[in-house]
């Protein structure tokens, strides 16, 4: 039995391709439930998958062909591309550096992820909501009055939509 082990992080845990052999002969699988008996399998998270099983809960690319790794967080197995655009890149608030749990509402802007409670404007540190207008200078959040450098340019709106549930992105 070959095992090919790629980088094996906490936050992305390694896809290990194996070949059926001993100590994998009737494995079952982690996604569909049934037993194992194609020639190649998949072992991530502790955890055994057919090849075709272990998939992006969002984009639903199958992760063993797309990436030797994968990141699961709130009960969700992403690609990279995925978890980044739901956790930004270090899954940690833009403003206060602590983690974002997968169920916490969230907003961002321009890649930035931030708790609801850390976005707030950086002069009156009063928080912004949606519908609120806002001015984003050198991943810097102001509210309409505290621009730096007076009130020229248009603001940003705060959509609704930029506020959004982790759990329901996909």
């Amino acid at each position: 039995m070959e095992v090919a082990m790629v980088n094996n992080r906490v936050d992305a845990p390694a896809v290990a391709v194996m070949g059926i052999g001993i100590g994998t002969a009737g494995r079952t699988c982690a996604g569909c439930g049934n037993r194992i008996a194609d020639r190649f399998l998949l072992f991530s998270m502790e955890r055994y998958w057919h090849t075709r099983c272990l998939k992006c809960s969002c984009c639903h690319a199958q992760l063993g062909e797309y990436s030797s790794t994968c990141y699961s967080k709130g009960g969700m197995i992403l690609c990279k591309n995925d978890y980044i655009r739901l956790f930004g890149h270090s899954g940690a608030c833009s403003a206060c550096g602590l983690s974002i749990p997968a169920s916490e509402m969230v907003m961002r802007v321009q890649g930035n992820v931030y708790h609801l409670k850390c976005f707030t404007c950086a002069t009156c540190r009063n928080r912004l909501v949606p519908g609120d207008h806002f001015h984003y200078v050198n991943g810097t959040i102001f509210c309409e009055h505290d621009r730096p450098g007076g009130h020229s340019g248009h603001p940003t709106s705060l959509q609704s939509n930029s506020m959004m549930s982790d759990q329901k992105v996909c």
